[in-house]
């Protein structure tokens, strides 16, 4: 369904049973709801409903053109406007990359809105941040960001020869799943509009304070872009109950790769 909040019209799957809290289920770069495809069907079979937004960039009808618009603080209100035009007053939140960063600082600062929350690959902002800032190890690996900031140049190597390195960011995924991710931001302007998520950034720690409600991370120890280093120290900054869930051998793309085991970890949050 289209939902127009902001100023903004977002595509917005709406599904499952009635009766239950809703799982809003965030996706981050570079793909789309489509991730959650192996998820929803097992949540809907245990009773719960599920809301998967076409975030800001993603969308057709929700593309500003300036940089700033796509700062944390205005994709967080987005999903607050999303659920309000839904009638929804508390979900559980489950966001895989920047869609974990956004489930995050909702945790955060509306707990209100938030039952649980289970954050996929990335961890809290602070544990990133701090990594990122004195990890060599994470450094290495955040270096592509250097990359997507660069406004023309990024666009430029990442759809190149049909894209071929926007799909190489998939490496290990069946050819029709990439295709499903890469195909929509081939079209013109999705690609910066998506990459302006990076160009709009702050420093990650920036206003996301400690969690309070109960919250599992579950992280790919073979994700090339999250480490050890920020992964572990996710805990820390996590004030309710807290569950680590390393997967072994997994990458960053946890629900393709790992989808039954992502799911009974956010059922097992959601049911507790």
């Amino acid at each position: 369904m289209k939902i127009s909040v902001r100023g903004l019209a977002f595509d917005v799957s709406v599904s499952g049973p009635d009766g239950e809290i809703p799982a809003l289920l965030l996706h981050g770069f570079p793909q789309n709801p489509a991730m959650w495809d192996a998820v929803i069907p097992v949540l809907h079979a245990a009773g719960r409903p599920t809301v998967a937004p076409l975030q800001r960039g993603y969308s057709p009808g929700a593309r500003p053109s300036d940089v700033d618009s796509y700062a944390t603080g205005e994709c967080v209100a987005d999903v607050l406007a999303i659920l309000d035009a839904l009638e929804m007053p508390v979900v559980d939140v489950v966001g895989h990359d920047w869609g974990a960063i956004i489930a995050w600082h909702l945790a955060a600062a509306h707990a209100d809105r938030v039952r649980t929350l289970t954050a996929v690959s990335v961890p809290h902002p602070t544990a990133f941040g701090r990594a990122i800032a004195a990890d060599p190890d994470q450094q290495r690996r955040s270096a592509y960001m250097n990359l997507f900031r660069q406004e023309g140049k990024a666009e430029h190597v990442l759809l190149e020869d049909g894209a071929a390195r926007l799909s190489a960011i998939f490496e290990g995924l069946p050819a029709e799943r990439v295709e499903r991710y890469v195909a929509p931001l081939r079209e013109p302007g999705a690609l910066t509009a998506t990459l302006n998520w990076y160009r709009a950034m702050s420093a990650f720690d920036a206003g996301c304070g400690p969690v309070a409600v109960p919250t599992t991370f579950v992280w790919g120890d073979a994700d090339v872009a999250v480490g050890s280093t920020a992964a572990r120290d996710c805990g820390a900054h996590v004030e309710g109950d807290y569950r680590f869930v390393p997967l072994i051998g997994v990458s960053h793309w946890i629900a393709d790769e790992a989808p039954g085991a992502l799911t009974e970890a956010i059922l097992e949050r959601i049911d507790d």
